[in-house]
């Protein structure tokens, strides 16, 4: 079986969290600082050439049921840029309280609150990534 390296975004306006995956377990890697879409494109293509990564999970923001809304768009486009400047394949994981999992993570760790606000994003994505992982083994 071919192992496909895989990076896991928690897509925000002001912060964007990033995991990556070693074989079966995605990891919390760090908070990108968002610029503007050029710069963040050629960020993202980078890391993505820097780590040979194949395939990009999105965290995709959903309603509380389930339906779309504005920022789902946002993510659906900066995905389709990045897909369209480097080929890697994109696919996106339902979101919806991975923050709340995340933060309550922290808790269980005995984090400050002012030190869980530095790693919230990045262990979202971790989330967003392990949560894809788990549901497509094969992939």
């Amino acid at each position: 079986m071919q192992y496909t390296k895989k990076m896991g975004l928690d897509y925000g306006k002001a912060r964007i969290g990033v995991a990556f995956s070693n074989l079966f377990i995605a990891s919390a890697d760090h908070i990108y600082k968002t610029q503007d879409t050029e710069k963040d494109l050629a960020y993202f293509s980078n890391l993505i050439k820097q780590r040979q990564i194949q395939l990009v999970v999105f965290g995709l923001p959903l309603n509380a049921d389930g339906t779309e809304c504005e920022m789902t768009l946002v993510v659906r486009e900066f995905a389709q840029k990045l897909c369209a400047c480097t080929g890697v394949e994109v696919a996106f994981q339902d979101e919806r309280f991975t923050s709340l999992e995340a933060e309550e993570l922290l808790k269980e760790a005995k984090i400050k609150w002012e030190k869980r606000k530095e790693f919230l994003d990045k262990v979202s994505a971790q989330i967003i990534l392990q949560n894809y992982m788990d549901q497509n083994p094969n992939k």
